[in-house]
């Protein structure tokens, strides 16, 4: 039986991480092999202390360890505080699955993985379908960013959005597994092999971008991402970040967005690509803000957000 490791990286939501590791419980006893690491990237609320506390006084010391980390490193660096010492043991688990804390998983969720990637030894990631909890399906499972995306991304338009919806970046969700080119790190299941080939997550982004950028460097190996439905997980949109929360969005989005989206295009495509991006994002902005000007549309972008969007990707900062 192949052997699994999760990692939830905590940042002062000890409440939700507790959560997620009750509805963990009693998917580790399917299981021969299935252990949790929760890392506390430095929350400094008590949340390391009342974690263990949790662990010791529930009884799941055999499957959860905490691992606290003296500062706050991002998702990425905390990810990794966790993989690089599961990977160099003597005999490293088959697959990791990296988890948010402000999920819940389904009963029968991570074996809908484990079965997968069993049964699909060239697949290298895989994702859960993610939902609401009332079980409305989130889309979860995407395609990588281009010019067309976005500019589509940017614009908002019913007919240009239709154009180009092949090159949509979160197509319609599926009821089927299928091929993707990445899926959301609020659940992701990574083979082992996958990090032998590209290492580990790149602790140059703080949040976001991270799973793209991942995605992206496995495909390039010759990995394969595939979405499986099969494995629904209740993800509570932006409750750890405060940034994607669609129902109480940020007023001004923080620097590491805008710096992890530019870090990912310059990287990955070189700084004439990424400045085409930006700019295509910018046609498109302008188009949606035209056409809210004449059907007297409110304004919903968040607070500074083209100012910044520009600072951060065309003027020296």
């Amino acid at each position: 039986m192949s052997a699994v490791r999760i990692i939830i990286v905590n940042y002062r939501t000890a409440g939700l991480t507790v959560d997620c590791l009750r509805s963990l419980a009693p998917e580790v006893k399917t299981l021969a092999d299935c252990r949790v690491v929760v890392v506390d990237g430095g929350s400094g609320d008590g949340s390391a202390e009342r974690l263990a506390a949790t662990v010791r006084d529930e009884g799941w010391g055999g499957w959860v360890e905490v691992l606290p980390l003296l500062e706050n490193r991002g998702f990425a660096a905390g990810n990794n505080a966790a993989l690089r010492p599961l990977l160099t043991t003597a005999r490293p688990a088959d697959y990791f699955l990296l988890l948010n804390p402000d999920t819940v998983v389904r009963p029968g969720a991570v074996r809908a993985l484990v079965d997968f990637m069993d049964a699909h030894p060239t697949v290298g990631i895989a994702g859960s379908r993610l939902e609401e909890p009332d079980g409305t399906p989130q889309r979860s499972a995407f395609r990588f960013h281009t010019v067309a995306s976005e500019f589509e991304a940017g614009a908002q338009i019913g007919p240009i959005s239709r154009l180009l919806s092949s090159r949509l970046v979160a197509p319609p969700t599926r009821d089927e597994n299928h091929p993707t080119d990445w899926v959301a790190g609020a659940s992701a299941i990574v083979r082992r092999d996958v990090f032998a080939a590209v290492g580990l997550l790149d602790e140059g982004y703080f949040l976001y971008y991270e799973e793209t950028d991942f995605c992206l460097r496995a495909r390039r190996a010759g990995w394969r991402c595939w979405y499986v439905p099969a494995s629904r997980v209740v993800h509570l949109v932006g409750q750890s970040s405060g940034v994607t929360n669609p129902k109480d969005p940020p007023k001004r989005v923080p620097r590491y967005w805008f710096d992890a989206r530019s870090r990912y295009f310059r990287k990955n495509y070189g700084l004439l690509y990424a400045g085409m991006a930006s700019a295509a994002w910018l046609m498109g902005f302008a188009l949606r803000r035209l056409r809210a000007s004449v059907q007297s549309k409110p304004d919903l972008t968040p607070a500074y957000f083209v100012g910044d969007f520009i600072r951060f990707n065309f003027l020296p900062v």
